[in-house]
């Protein structure tokens, strides 16, 4: 995952200058704001609005109907763990609940070593690997406990 930037505006601007002339530019600036920043400061809605002659009503809806948007920035290393179906089959609730309470989050949380952002996904497409996660964006399949603190020791303090 590229390392974010902190929050500026001015990097901001030129970023809603490059996208603001494709055809529907909202989620193609608000991708490529979380990219550069890690997160979508409450500063860019504004910016936005004015950019594409909008309501800050209406960005501030885009940015809160899509979870992938982050509000503040994520730790070092994002853990998306699967409640799908098929992962709920195999036991990911309760995964997912000790995971939240050995980490002390809730779901889209981050530890207080910002390490750790914990979010939901539903379905990574690993059915027939449940209970899966991402890690950083690599799968992680037939998780248990054991595997999945495994996986999450291996990536701290990287």
């Amino acid at each position: 995952m590229p390392e974010a930037v902190a929050w500026n505006e001015p990097r901001a601007k030129a970023i809603l200058a490059e996208f603001s002339g494709l055809e529907g530019p909202m989620l193609p600036i608000l991708h490529a704001l979380q990219e550069e920043f890690g997160y979508i400061d409450a500063a860019a809605i504004p910016l936005i609005a004015e950019t594409l002659n909008l309501s800050r009503a209406e960005v501030h809806g885009v940015v809160t109907f899509y979870h992938d948007f982050r509000h503040e920035p994520a730790g070092r290393h994002v853990l998306k763990l699967c409640r799908g179906e098929a992962c709920q089959s195999m036991g990911s609730e309760a995964l997912a609940a000790e995971t939240l309470r050995d980490l002390g989050v809730a779901w889209h949380g981050t530890t207080t070593d910002r390490e750790f952002t914990v979010e939901p996904v539903y379905c990574l497409g690993l059915c027939t690997l449940s209970p899966s996660a991402l890690l950083d964006g690599e799968p992680l399949a037939r998780l248990d406990r054991g595997t999945l603190v495994e996986a999450l020791e291996e990536v701290r303090g990287q």
